[in-house]
């Protein structure tokens, strides 16, 4: 017999007890009552974020981006068309608001770029931080915020010098939003899609487990509406979907999760697999006996894993209905099962993808940050194991992603501690989900819609 949720929890106690004595003496206890206030909270954000805005203007100054920004100066600089680029990716590999950042760090010129486009991760940092903890009330919220900021500080140039360290923090507002205000809700995460598709996933959680599923379908096309107006403007409509065809023959890259037997095989030079270096989308990926094939398996296979994953998330609202489970309205706690649903996808996403790219795991952080805020106890272990993977994911970019990429044992066993506990993540997600059907009534009561 699988445990219930109370027996989850107090078989993790003694280790969270552990970790909790660990704190106690680092931190004295006026150092932890500082800290556990809006005052600490805030200058914790204004510390962590200074420094990748001091060095990023310390990189502008010398004309110089980062990571992934120095594409994003050259499509801005090259007003995002493809014929003045002089090859490397196209920037509709991205959905078209993704462009509206860009074209904003690069008004001012390619000098600046990097350090407006780090000022404008931060400005969303800060509203997502503001949001989770409304703006410092909710006391019970702000050891949530520090989690937020921890997991950002781990991440990284993941998180500030990529498209996904926008969207991140754009998802965690919208979560904080939830079945309180769907349409709000929607209408943010339905722009998020079109920034980066991932925050998708998150949006059919909350079409699953809302009351006015119309609100999400209109607020949906709405917000769909504007961004095609938005292409007609500006002579872009041919170019709207490109993002869905673009990266659709490339092949497995090196840090997905299902590349793992591959980059063993390239590590120990069996069957002649190997890695190698896509230019055209800037990716390294592994070839060799069968990659091809799993290659062209994985989309269906991620679609597969998302429709079971929904399906789970509406059975087990249903299922709470029937038992009369958790809430005044005679079901499952819609807020629990949104969060539930959003970490499950999301993961899904990340496991199931060809692509892999270590900043995806920005992708998981906004549910489990809202669910700290919601429910501490129940979203703790996710959330060390969320910080057990940006542990790993700094260490293989940008520390050693060289080593990694140049068959380094010691990298491939990191990276795949790293894939292992994402597999882990995710079927605490599906159990999590599964649980929520069956469970006994809940102890926090659900957020009443509006």
């Amino acid at each position: 017999m699988p445990l219930s949720d109370k027996d989850s929890a107090i078989s993790t106690d003694a280790f969270f007890a552990t970790l909790t004595r660990i704190r106690n003496v680092i931190l004295p206890a006026a150092v932890r009552s500082w800290l556990n206030t809006p005052r600490g909270l805030l200058t914790g954000f204004i510390l962590v974020h200074l420094g990748f805005l001091i060095f990023a203007a310390l990189l502008s100054l010398r004309g110089e981006a980062f990571s992934d920004t120095f594409i994003y100066r050259e499509w801005a600089r090259a007003g995002f068309d493809e014929t003045h680029l002089s090859g490397g990716p196209s920037p509709w590999v991205y959905p078209i608001l993704a462009l509206i950042p860009m074209a904003l760090a690069g008004l001012a010129g390619p000098g600046p770029f990097f350090f407006l486009w780090v000022l404008m991760t931060t400005l969303l940092n800060g509203w997502a931080l503001a949001k989770l903890t409304d703006r410092g009330r909710n006391q019970d919220a702000i050891p949530a915020g520090w989690w937020w900021l921890i997991f950002t500080l781990l991440m990284g140039w993941l998180g500030f010098a990529r498209v996904d360290g926008l969207t991140a923090p754009i998802v965690l507002v919208a979560l904080a939003y939830g079945v309180g205000r769907p349409f709000i809700a929607s209408v943010i995460l339905a722009a998020a899609t079109w920034v980066k598709v991932w925050p998708a996933a998150v949006m059919l959680a909350l079409f699953a487990v809302v009351k006015n599923r119309l609100l999400v379908v209109l607020a949906g096309v709405a917000t769909s509406a504007v961004v095609v107006a938005l292409a007609a403007a500006v002579g872009s409509v041919p170019k709207l979907l490109n993002f869905l065809t673009q990266q659709g023959d490339r092949g497995m890259q090196l840090e997905a999760t299902f590349t793992t037997p591959w980059l063993w095989l390239s590590v120990l030079n069996i069957g002649d697999s190997r890695m190698y270096m896509n230019t055209d989308i800037n990716s390294m990926q592994v070839d060799g006996p069968g990659t091809a094939v799993m290659s062209v398996l994985m989309q269906p296979l991620l679609i597969l894993a998302a429709l079971l994953v929904a399906g789970l998330t509406f059975w087990a609202l249903h299922n709470g209905k029937l038992n009369g489970n958790g809430t005044a309205d005679g079901g499952v706690d819609r807020t629990e099962l949104l969060l539930a649903g959003a970490l499950t996808l999301a993961t899904a996403f990340v496991v199931f993808n060809k692509v892999g790219s270590p900043q995806f795991m920005v992708w998981l952080a906004p549910a489990v940050a809202v669910g700290l805020a919601h429910s501490w106890r129940e979203w703790r272990v996710p959330a060390a194991m969320l910080i057990a993977i940006a542990v790993a994911t700094f260490f293989i970019y940008p520390l050693f992603y060289d080593a990694l990429s140049h068959n380094n044992p010691l990298m491939a066993g990191v990276l795949t501690i790293r894939n292992v506990l994402l597999v882990v993540l995710f079927l605490w997600s599906v159990r999590r989900l599964y649980s929520l059907g069956k469970k006994t009534p809940a102890t926090v009561p659900a957020l009443k819609e509006s």
